[in-house]
């Protein structure tokens, strides 16, 4: 049966490739009709484009213009921060006051030569924030300075400082004189300081600090400063209170203008306290006098020695009730902690500076040397004029130890009132010749209060004693 099928199947095959060799053949085409072009395919058909909407189109638009004005603004900051940090037309340091809007500030920066584009100052002060940062008043700007450099100076307001310089040894009311006189500072001194509460120093300000300002910084320094030197004190000072240290202080700093003799003369005056002798101090005379206004601007008068006044050492017993100037840290150093001598007494050298003694004799022979010196530099005419001291004579010698002067005044003074003097009452004296008083620190060239721009010694420039 498989066999047959297979015989069935062979067959059927032999059918079929007879039936393919058996198919006809295509001619081939003639040669015109070879050549016979063949028509074209029709074209396809047209695609219709939609068209957009007008809201599309305008977003499309200002996608675009927002792509071009932000490269325009890009490279419009950047240009503009390059030249804010180019270093600007300043030729050379200047000072500058500047005030107003910021506005306001940028034209005077322009006309002053700080910056040449003002306009761009301005916008950069709104781009860095700090368009209400500026602070008004007097700034240094530096050679060269860039906008950012003015910018950041005056943000900062590192402002110009003033040195205001109060010497040693004024009065309250000639250091408000001082003060009025200084014309950085604004404003007025509300009421007068307490005598010794203020502490000289060098104060740094900036322009159009007020002079209130001033006085209740100096009276902050100063308790600050009596606190410290207080807390420090010698433990042997008969002196009960920083009230009294500042005295004794003011009366060490009217006495000596040398930092080398402060502790000494500190150390005379304590000697005297402990021994209950009268102080004797000459700047003692002068302000029980004129109190405030600081300088009689001449000689003590003998009649002024023994004049009663509260502060007079010559008559009262020990400290006076207040100080009689505002001593600076120095001496109140000297006041608190004093030289450990048994010096009483001292007397001029002659060189602006003192010699000091133990005894009433030896005293007596460095007042002595003191005479030959100033007969020597009178008759050289190159004699000091001094002020508020009593010149020691060979006159009215006082025989009690107590009553002999610490200072200058070891003798009584004669002839320094304004009659003629006979020749030889006083070395290198002439006819006529009226006697002076000596100083042995104010009015010499170590006089820390001595200056071209304010005479202690002239009447006309020391404020009038207030009553």
């Amino acid at each position: 049966m498989a066999d047959d099928n297979h015989d069935a199947l062979a067959e059927r095959d032999n059918d079929h490739s007879g039936e393919r060799a058996a198919a006809p053949r295509v001619a081939p085409r003639s040669p015109s009709e070879a050549i016979k072009p063949m028509a074209a395919p029709p074209p396809p058909p047209k695609t219709v484009r939609r068209r957009r909407g007008g809201f599309l189109s305008a977003l499309s638009g200002f996608f675009t213009f927002l792509a071009v004005a932000a490269l325009g603004v890009g490279g419009a900051v950047y240009v503009g921060k390059r030249q804010f940090s180019t270093p600007g037309p300043l030729a050379e340091d200047k000072v500058v006051i500047v005030k107003g809007g910021n506005q306001a500030v940028a034209e005077t920066l322009q006309r002053e030569g700080v910056i040449s584009q003002p306009m761009l100052f301005v916008i950069g002060l709104h781009l860095s924030g700090a368009n209400d940062d500026i602070k008004a008043g007097e700034y240094l700007f530096r050679q060269g300075a860039s906008m950012r450099d003015v910018m950041d100076t005056l943000v900062a307001g590192r402002t110009v400082l003033h040195s205001i310089t109060i010497p040693e040894g004024l009065t309250s009311e000639q250091i408000v004189a001082r003060l009025m006189e200084i014309d950085v500072l604004t404003g007025e001194v509300r009421e007068p300081p307490r005598e010794g509460s203020l502490l000289p120093e060098t104060y740094k300000v900036p322009r159009g600090t007020t002079r209130q300002s001033i006085i209740e910084r100096m009276a902050q320094d100063q308790r600050k400063v009596v606190n410290e030197v207080w807390a420090r004190r010698s433990p042997e000072l008969p002196i009960r209170t920083p009230h009294e240290l500042v005295t004794l202080a003011s009366i060490v700093e009217k006495e000596t203008g040398r930092a080398d003799e402060r502790t000494r003369v500190a150390g005379v005056f304590i000697n005297r306290l402990q021994k209950k002798m009268k102080l004797q101090s000459d700047p003692t005379i002068v302000y029980g006098i004129v109190g405030g206004k600081g300088t009689l601007g001449r000689g003590i008068l003998k009649s002024e020695i023994n004049q009663a006044t509260p502060y007079n050492t010559y008559v009262i017993d020990g400290l006076p009730p207040g100080p009689i100037a505002n001593p600076g840290r120095a001496a109140l150093e000297a006041a608190a902690n004093p030289s450990r001598t048994r010096d009483l007494y001292f007397v001029a050298d002659g060189n602006g500076g003192h010699v000091f003694a133990e005894t009433l004799d030896q005293h007596a022979k460095n007042v002595a040397r003191w005479r030959q010196i100033e007969a020597q530099k009178a008759a050289a005419g190159k004699a000091d004029t001094a002020v508020d001291r009593v010149d020691p004579t060979k006159d009215d010698v006082r025989g009690d130890a107590p009553a002999v002067p610490a200072g200058a005044a070891a003798f009584a003074p004669t002839g320094v009132e304004t009659f003629p003097v006979p020749a030889g009452r006083q070395p290198g004296g002439k006819p006529g010749q009226r006697s002076r008083a000596f100083d042995a620190s104010e009015g010499t060239d170590r006089d820390p209060l001595r200056n071209k721009t304010y005479d202690l010694n002239s009447p006309k420039t020391v404020p009038a004693i207030r009553p």
